[in-house]
């Protein structure tokens, strides 16, 4: 099974397409390594570095497999959380999210 990535297109429709063939999920990738490299060798105790480090390795993975939106926009809301008072990340987490805002806003809900 070829890894693939979700675009989503309407608000209840969406089209598979294969990671690779995406640059989106390159760029993903791209911002989500930086991230953890910048985390790692941070010196500060962070009292949510795990969730972080957690939240950041659940992003690489939908970057080889299948790219859900909604998890996706978790796992940022979860990591900026966790790291968004830390001025030192701050240029890396905003690569991160303009990577993400790149495959477009969740559908409204009903």
């Amino acid at each position: 099974m070829e890894p693939t990535a979700v675009r989503h297109q309407r608000a209840w429709r969406a089209e598979t397409v294969r990671a690779e063939a995406d640059p989106r999920t390159a760029g993903l990738r791209a911002a989500a390594l930086r991230m953890r490299r910048e985390l790692a060798v941070h010196p500060g105790a962070l009292a949510d570095r795990e969730v972080a480090e957690e939240q950041l390795a659940a992003i690489e993975a939908m970057t080889v497999g299948t790219v859900e939106l909604a998890e996706l926009r978790r796992a940022l809301l979860l990591t900026v959380s966790a790291l968004g008072s830390v001025s030192a990340l701050t240029e890396p987490l905003d690569e991160l999210r303009a990577a993400i805002a790149l495959f477009g806003a969740l559908p409204p809900r009903s």
